[in-house]
């Protein structure tokens, strides 16, 4: 069974920094296309970052770019998004994701894993 579980959530003021960790089985992680996706109250779901199996290439939503870093460590099969420069519009649930597909979307319909997801909110 394909399982993500994620970690790093909390409570920032604009400008702060926040780390999201996603750990995954040693074959998910290996094998998969890693991201993270997000949801704001009253709005879809949107794809914010996507890591290739091999950690060669990354992709970044408009939004995010310049600010967010996708990361893989392969030793901990985990997957890290460090937010900087937040902002008040980046407050959302945080969801981890797992698939063959890469870069992850939500167009895609069902993907392998997904994730409990972890709060994240930016006060001004």
């Amino acid at each position: 069974q394909v399982q993500v579980v994620e970690s790093g959530g909390g409570s920032v003021q604009a400008g702060g920094s926040l780390r999201l960790s996603c750990a995954a089985s040693r074959y998910t992680y290996s094998s998969n296309c890693m991201g993270w996706f997000r949801q704001a109250p009253g709005k879809e779901r949107e794809g914010v970052a996507s890591i290739y199996a091999g950690g060669g290439s990354t992709y970044y939503a408009d939004s995010v770019k310049g600010r967010f870093t996708i990361s893989r460590d392969n030793a901990k099969n985990t997957v890290y998004l460090q937010m900087n420069s937040l902002k008040p519009g980046d407050t959302a649930m945080y969801y981890c994701a797992a698939d063959r597909r890469c870069p992850l979307r939500i167009g895609y319909g069902p993907l392998a894993a997904w994730g409990q997801g972890t709060l994240v909110t930016v006060s001004s």
